[in-house]
């Protein structure tokens, strides 16, 4: 739908009823089903447009505060956008602090009221990839690596903060014996350094790893398997 489509539509429904129905206007233009989705703390508004016209040639404009401030704050990169997203990482980065995020809409000339955000608070509702995995094969046992995922921020030095400064982790590893079939947990802690061993020669094996926050008793999604074949 054009944006002409949409003034005509308004038009009409003006010349139906004899009555500028401005605020209805308003409301069926404002975009919805806006919300914050976060991974490793990179922080993403999202929405839809609203109901009154999908037209591509509508505009969004984004602001966004603190829990407790007063005054919105315009998103300057998300200002008079075609997207329907806005990154909002750099905005939202005291990660403990409750922030709201809101979107307006213009289409044929005719602004929007604006949409606000559920109250979302980083450390609570980011979602953590699962730990990357190197693994080793030495003298018949594996050596298993692993990473916490990056996250978007740096301390003063530069360097990456890793996730471990915001929460206690747990890395859980699994091995799976391909012969048999079977999935066995072969450790559960917070070292980053697992050997596994007494294993089977001539066997195939494929490990998997996932990570777990005590404290939210929230778990990642388990890594990609790794397989290896020991001599």
């Amino acid at each position: 739908m054009t944006p002409k489509h949409c003034f005509l539509g308004f038009l009409i429904s003006f010349l139906l009823t004899g009555v500028v129905e401005t605020q209805s206007a308003h409301e069926s233009l404002m975009p919805q089903r806006v919300h914050f989705q976060s991974r490793n703390f990179h922080n993403i508004l999202h929405w839809q447009p609203g109901r009154a016209c999908t037209s591509n040639s509508s505009i969004y404009f984004v602001q966004y505060k603190m829990y407790g401030q007063r005054q919105w704050k315009n998103k300057e990169d998300c200002w008079g956008i075609l997207e329907s997203f806005c990154d909002l990482t750099n905005e939202t980065s005291d990660i403990q602090e409750p922030y709201y995020g809101r979107v307006r809409t213009i289409s044929a000339g005719i602004r929007s009221g604006w949409t606000m955000t559920q109250r979302f608070t980083p450390w609570w509702e980011t979602k953590i990839d699962p730990p990357v995995m190197n693994i080793t094969q030495v003298n018949g046992s594996l050596l298993v690596i692993l990473h916490a995922p990056g996250l978007p921020y740096r301390d003063q030095k530069g360097k990456n903060v890793s996730i471990e400064n915001y929460y206690e982790l747990v890395y859980r590893v699994f091995i799976i014996n391909n012969s048999i079939g079977k999935e066995q947990k072969v450790y559960e802690g917070a070292h980053r350094v697992v050997e596994i061993g007494v294993l089977a020669p001539h066997a195939a094996y494929c490990v998997v790893a996932e990570m777990y926050q005590p404290m939210l008793d929230k778990r990642s999604r388990r890594s990609e398997e790794k397989c290896v074949e020991l001599p």
